[in-house]
């Protein structure tokens, strides 16, 4: 039986040094893809449609825990290069009337609002009953699933260092 060949996207860059690489960054390529797709229509279905994938993450990052954050621990905790990207996303989230914003000094602050906290527990319930028990019951088992994140995690640390050295060439 024939060794199975690596699915990628473009043979050219799985013919280098990790052929393995490029089955991640196609697998990578198709997730993402999957998951913004996931986020733009649950928002939709949990009464707000028209949001954006980065929207989404913002107001779910602005009610974690409950707390107003930074802007710029919302960039951190997402990984956000371009704070103007967060900024409008938190302009649109605020005239949605799903986010509020505030001063601390020089710091502007973001907070869910009860209607975006109300969105938040809906997106969550709907994540529940379509995604997450399905995932559970069918799907890769827990340990699996947080071996995968760890993964994802050390390997965006890899992409990090190369895009910093390609900045300098």
């Amino acid at each position: 039986m024939a060794e199975p060949r690596p699915v990628v996207s473009s043979a050219h860059l799985a013919a280098g040094a990790s052929p393995a690489l490029s089955e991640v960054e196609y697998g990578l390529i198709v997730a993402g893809h999957a998951f913004q797709r996931w986020m733009v229509l649950c928002a939709a279905a949990a009464g707000a449609p028209g949001l954006s994938p980065t929207e989404v993450l913002i107001l779910h990052t602005v009610h974690h825990r409950g707390r107003p954050k930074r802007q710029a621990e919302i960039l951190l905790a997402l990984a956000i290069e371009d704070a103007h990207i967060a900024t409008y996303a938190i302009r649109k989230l605020e005239g949605a009337g799903l986010v509020k914003t505030s001063r601390q000094g020089k710091e502007k602050l973001v907070a869910a609002t009860a209607e975006g906290a109300a969105f938040c527990a809906r997106y969550a319930e709907l994540r529940e009953r379509l995604l997450a028990g399905a995932v559970r019951d069918s799907g890769p088992p827990a340990p699996a699933l947080s071996e995968a994140a760890r993964l994802l995690r050390t390997i965006s640390g890899f992409y990090e260092q190369a895009a910093r050295a390609a900045a300098t060439l």
